[in-house]
């Protein structure tokens, strides 16, 4: 990865004055150890006239492999699917970020203790990466630096310069120019929009973050037209985090606007407000419900079918009593997200030897399901069209066969107590179906028939008089196989 950031000077304000600014010594080649490689610091140029710093990252992606144990670490999806042959050692990413902000920290905040005067001082900066994937191509590099007083030219890089009808690639080369920033200023803009731009962090997205990105935002995040895209992206695309970033920016901007401190405009609620106790989300209530059938039903060794992002599995981590817990899901991007949430680069060898994020489908019989004390359907079957129910239903049922089933689901009737659902809806976009409580009686029914099972079903959430509770679970547990199912074994 390369890095470029020239200046131009006077015989009053020379151009060298940037090793003053970046702390490194035109004259010296430096170099620094970063968790991933080393990385350079040197100057191609530099008198009075014209100076240039360049930063050189050298990416080991075997140590980038390594220190996420081969799981896909941070969210980094090129390095997940093709570990050793990826494009992390050239070109610019969340990877030289972090690397701006290590080598050059004094300068990001604008701290010069041998020319207190500079950092303040705006300067005729350009600033070139050769080679920068841009996730929504040179219109989106345009829409995230223009607005912050850059001149921008982002030439998309060809597949094959050899073959031009292939097209371009997903690369620009990119050049920044500006006379009205300080260095301090250009360096937030870079550390925040090189991994935006890429789409993917190397490091699992922790709630810090927000802090990091609002401290590298100040004074021009709060402004910028595309905000909730920049945050959204920064934060890996973690909805939690991005409520809360845009939050805070809001109370940032309101502040700035009324000329008032953010302590100020942040005080209409009393502490003793935030004492109420707040209902219980719903999906909180359904893992607590699925955990405690679990737990009656003795169940030590658990697969969560369509797992997810992983917040079953990390529910079940916690507890002890399960000491195999298998997470599969159809979908790597879902798979990427449940490792990142579940920390398992991070995780203790102990720990980690609990659990395992598997990619398969239901619909095929899979011999790596087989032998599970349970396994969790949880708000799965309403996402496939009901053709495909009997292939689900034969390769948990059938095939894999645990002693225990739990099976979830949303009990249309309830959808009339959701004020914001409009009549006729279904809860989720994906959703093919949504079952009254009788239709899903009837099919578990019928599944715990043909299968040699017998089923309970347990309400979840507040069971409602008249239309039942919002979610509907099944407990399917094994008896003696049937004959036809005997003659087949």
């Amino acid at each position: 990865m390369f890095l470029t950031i020239t200046t131009t000077g006077t015989p009053e304000r020379p151009a060298t004055d940037l090793g003053y600014l970046l702390h490194k010594h035109p004259g010296k080649s430096q170099a620094f150890s970063t968790s991933y490689g080393a990385a350079h610091v040197l100057y191609p140029e530099a008198d009075a006239d014209r100076c240039t710093a360049a930063l050189l990252l050298e990416v080991d992606a075997v140590a980038l492999v390594r220190r996420g144990k081969g799981k896909g670490r941070g969210g980094a999806p090129d390095a997940a699917l093709a570990q050793y042959v990826n494009d992390r050692p050239y070109a610019a990413s969340s990877l030289l970020a972090v690397a701006l902000s290590g080598v050059f920290s004094s300068a990001m905040r604008a701290v010069c203790t041998a020319r207190p005067e500079l950092p303040a001082q705006a300067r005729p900066l350009r600033i070139e990466v050769p080679a920068l994937p841009a996730r929504g191509g040179p219109g989106l590099v345009r829409a995230l630096f223009e607005p912050l007083g850059w001149t921008v030219t982002a030439d998309p890089v060809a597949l094959d310069s050899a073959f031009p009808e292939w097209g371009d690639s997903r690369y620009v080369r990119l050049v920044l120019e500006s006379e009205s920033l300080t260095l301090a200023e250009t360096l937030r803009h870079l550390y925040v929009l090189l991994p935006v731009l890429d789409d993917a962090k190397h490091y699992w997205v922790s709630p810090d973050e927000v802090d990091k990105l609002l401290r590298a935002g100040e004074g021009w995040l709060p402004e910028h037209p595309e905000q909730r895209l920049i945050t959204s992206r920064y934060l890996s695309r973690r909805w939690s985090l991005t409520r809360q970033a845009m939050e805070r920016l809001e109370l940032v901007r309101l502040a700035e606007s009324d000329d008032s401190a953010v302590e100020d405009i942040d005080n209409a609620v009393g502490a003793e407000a935030e004492t109420e106790e707040k209902p219980t989300p719903l999906a909180v209530q359904r893992r607590d419900a699925i955990i405690e059938a679990l737990r009656t039903a003795g169940a030590a060794r658990v697969l969560d079918l369509g797992c997810g992002q992983g917040q079953l599995v990390q529910a079940l981590l916690k507890d002890p009593g399960f000491t195999e817990i298998v997470g599969v899901d159809v979908s790597m991007r879902a798979l990427t997200i449940a490792a990142r949430r579940l920390k398992l680069d991070r995780m203790g060898e102990r720990q980690a030897s609990r659990v395992r994020l598997v990619q398969g489908s239901l619909a095929y019989t899979d011999t790596r399901l087989k032998g599970y004390d349970a396994a969790v359907l949880s708000e799965v079957i309403e996402h496939l069209d009901l053709p495909r129910l009997p292939a689900l239903e034969y390769t948990v049922f059938g095939a894999a066969r645990p002693r225990t089933v739990l099976v979830t689901t949303p009990n249309v009737e309830y959808n009339v107590r959701w004020e914001s659902l409009p009549a006729g809806h279904v809860r989720h976009g994906d959703h093919r179906f949504e079952w009254t409580r009788e239709e899903f009686r009837a099919w578990a029914a019928a599944v715990a028939e043909r299968h040699g099972y017998t089923v309970e079903f347990v309400p979840v959430g507040p069971d409602d008089p008249e239309v039942g509770p919002p979610t509907q679970m099944a407990v399917f547990t094994a008896g003696t196989p049937n004959e036809k199912e005997a003659k087949a074994a």
